[in-house]
């Protein structure tokens, strides 16, 4: 009954989840208003025809997607001839997956939580399981996955007390989703034991860890770092990177290089906006400034102050190439966003007061001393202004930060005896 009330629901105010995407983020950006059909089910089948039942791994956004592009690719190079679905909901999302993994992966975005959308994709892809990462616990994929008999699977599963709370007050519709899970590997004891509370078997949970420790620079990306560091001077002056920023935020980062600046003028700010419709928002705000800037995209660096970082897919590579990071949606109530994408690269982390999306790394970041939290702006300015008069204390963030992702490291090979136990023997 509570699954019915809430499909009911949802059709209701469909006409509204629709204007929302098609045309006010569509407005912002296009690619919400691409593949649009497949928001409803209509996956094409030559996604997955050509090499079997799939296995569908949901990523909602470029985060996940990152976070699991490690696992994925692992889980590649154990079967090579597993044809493999990830799901998004954005397009930047989905841009992600094309830039991670190329055509050796089927692309598609989740339907929405209709019944009659969740029903025709799992018809139409009828996968052998389904993945998914942290926190996406939609009731119809889950419940329809569970009466056709398709494994779920829930990875790097997080779950805050907030968000306990939350599920709490749906209690009838939660014990579906906790029913409709068959496996849970979760982040840390904590995370498993809020999940057990709202009705998950206990046998069903599994303390794995964090995926998104198992993250090391590859090859090319390291030499990308290099060429960074050359072009922008990094070996000559303090550079740091602000990445994933927000509204609101844009104009503090902003305001702490400007602080920055007057004690060391040559100073380079790189920020890198969370989502593309704010690059050239970001622009207008530069160059309503007195601040110099050049834009990464137009790729001609001047010696400008800040650098405008509007591309895709770059991100990890110019932390790695500054002498510290600040990681956006922190000093405003975002949650924050993933340090360890600057701390593999041994880059150390500078982050805002609400990192709450992340609680299940920031405390050991911070406790082994490869990030430090400020609570505005002018610590923030302070911060900087400290660690580009300290050499060896901005070396050792940076070196501290490695050595939490490598402390941390290895749940992927766990994740994936998981995984191993539910795909179906390939011919």
């Amino acid at each position: 009954m509570a699954r019915i009330f809430y499909s009911f629901a949802l059709i209701l105010i469909s006409p509204l989840i629709v204007f929302y995407l098609y045309v006010l983020r569509g407005k912002k950006n296009k690619g919400y208003r691409a593949h649009f059909k497949e928001r409803f089910g209509f996956v094409s089948k030559s996604l997955f025809t050509s090499k079997g039942k799939p296995l569908v791994v949901h990523c909602a956004s470029v985060g996940e997607v990152l976070a699991a592009a490690p696992l994925i690719k692992a889980l590649q190079k154990q079967h090579p001839q597993l044809n493999i679905l990830i799901t998004c909901n954005t397009p930047t999302g989905r841009e992600q997956i094309i830039n991670q993994f190329k055509n050796t992966v089927a692309c598609s975005y989740l339907p929405m939580d209709f019944p009659f959308s969740t029903a025709r994709f799992l018809k139409r892809i009828n996968p052998q399981a389904l993945c998914i990462l942290e926190t996406e616990l939609w009731p119809n994929l889950m419940a329809i996955s569970h009466k056709k008999n398709t494994p779920v699977l829930v990875l790097n599963a997080r779950l805050s007390e907030k968000s306990q709370q939350g599920y709490q007050k749906v209690a009838k519709l939660t014990q579906i989703i906790m029913r409709s899970i068959t496996v849970l590997a979760s982040n840390n004891k904590k995370d498993a034991e809020r999940f057990i509370e709202l009705g998950l078997t206990s046998s069903k949970s599994h303390v794995t860890g964090s995926i998104k420790f198992d993250i090391s620079p590859s090859n090319e990306q390291l030499a990308s770092v290099e060429v960074l560091k050359a072009q922008y001077k990094t070996q000559e002056r303090f550079v740091w990177v602000a990445g994933s920023t927000h509204p609101l935020e844009h104009e503090m980062i902003l305001n702490a290089h400007q602080q920055l600046l007057k004690k060391h003028p040559n100073s380079l700010l790189v920020i890198a906006p969370r989502h593309p419709e704010q690059f050239d928002k970001v622009a207008d705000t530069l160059a309503q400034s007195t601040l110099s800037f050049s834009r990464r995209s137009n790729n001609n660096y001047q010696n400008e102050q800040v650098l405008l970082a509007d591309t895709l897919g770059e991100l990890q590579c110019l932390y790695g190439a500054g002498n510290v990071s600040y990681v956006g949606g922190s000093l405003i109530r975002r949650g924050g966003h993933n340090p360890l994408e600057a701390a593999a690269f041994s880059v150390g982390v500078i982050t805002g007061p609400h990192t709450y999306n992340f609680d299940h790394i920031y405390p050991e970041l911070i406790k082994l001393k490869g990030a430090v939290a400020v609570e505005n702006t002018d610590e923030l300015a302070t911060q900087l202004i400290n660690l580009s008069q300290n050499t060896k204390a901005c070396q050792t963030l940076g070196n501290k930060a490695q050595q939490c992702v490598l402390k941390n490291q290895g749940a992927i090979n766990k994740t994936l005896t998981i995984i191993n136990q539910y795909l179906e023997p390939q011919a």
